[in-house]
């Protein structure tokens, strides 16, 4: 795989504050993603786009604490698509079905929205480490996600917001650019303003060329918000990091409950056990399948 410049998202005013922005290019993160989970050209795109948006959204977080899920599920061959990101902005995810893919849409561009399915829901969790996390559900309008982003954003937070994701696949079935921001109007924004930035974004080639082309996030927002007063608030690296651990695993292990694991045990099976999220396995010996039984029945 050819190296690419650093991923990097940044959050950004514009406007005397009246503009919110929040911008990535993940080429690096999505690349370790697909090749993680081997994925065809369209699981591809459609996954790049949700791991985009979750690591935009999670910088939008208030706690190094807090956590966000986004979760798209239509009648899709996908099969559905989950990220958790984190106010870091690293994330990790999976797809259902790597291999979903279909020919290409009549724009002759590759069929997210296909793969996707409109039939279903976007959901959007936030624990912020409260008794039960913070959950929003919006129906899929058109499975190309940057769309059903926005109508969650206007629904659910009534905050309109332009949203953009794209994800540029290589003939070599490597990411050759993928990006993306959410722009916001704050409330009290001239709606001329809004106007303006509406029509820049429409003149602007697809996110994914200009990253693919070797543009960076920063000169891409300047080309949109020339002329604005743009002010660069900070800068994160967007990574994909999967968290998990021999001791996590154990506990889904214990929650099948203590009768299944006595049949294992007495079976004298083994148990081996694969993240979603980055498909690192994790074996059980019978012997210790019995050390934990032994271990469950003191408590």
């Amino acid at each position: 795989m050819r190296y690419k410049i650093q991923d990097k998202l940044i959050r950004a005013t514009a406007k005397d504050d009246n503009i919110r922005i929040i911008a990535a290019s993940t080429t690096n993160l999505v690349n370790e993603a697909v090749r993680i989970h081997n994925c065809a050209p369209t699981a591809a795109a459609a996954f790049g786009r949700m791991l985009t948006a979750g690591s935009i959204m999670g910088a939008m977080l208030k706690s190094p604490r807090d956590s966000l899920t986004v979760k798209i599920s239509g009648n899709g061959i996908a099969g559905g698509i989950l990220v958790t990101s984190y106010a870091d902005a690293h994330v990790k995810g999976y797809i259902r079905n790597p291999s979903a893919d279909l020919p290409s849409n009549d724009k002759g561009k590759l069929d997210v929205g296909g793969i996707i399915g409109i039939d279903g829901n976007l959901t959007v969790i936030r624990d912020m480490g409260l008794k039960e996390p913070y959950s929003s559900q919006v129906p899929i309008q058109t499975g190309e996600i940057g769309d059903d982003l926005a109508y969650y954003f206007t629904v659910s937070e009534q905050t309109p917001s332009a949203v953009a994701l794209g994800v540029l696949v290589d003939t070599d079935l490597t990411i050759k650019g993928s990006g993306g921001f959410i722009i916001q109007m704050m409330p009290g924004a001239d709606n001329l303003l809004s106007d303006l930035v509406t029509y820049r974004l429409q003149e602007l080639p697809s996110i994914s060329h200009m990253i693919g082309d070797g543009l960076t996030i920063i000169e891409i927002l300047n080309t949109v918000f020339k002329d604005m007063d743009l002010r660069i608030l900070d800068t994160l690296n967007p990574i994909y990091k999967c968290d998990c651990s021999r001791e996590r695993v154990e506990k889904a292990l214990i929650s099948i409950g203590i009768q299944d694991l006595e049949e294992i045990y007495k079976d004298k099976k083994s148990e081996e056990l694969k993240c979603n999220f980055c498909n690192k396995s994790y074996k059980f010996t019978n012997q210790e399948i019995g050390s934990l039984l032994k271990s469950l029945k003191k408590i």
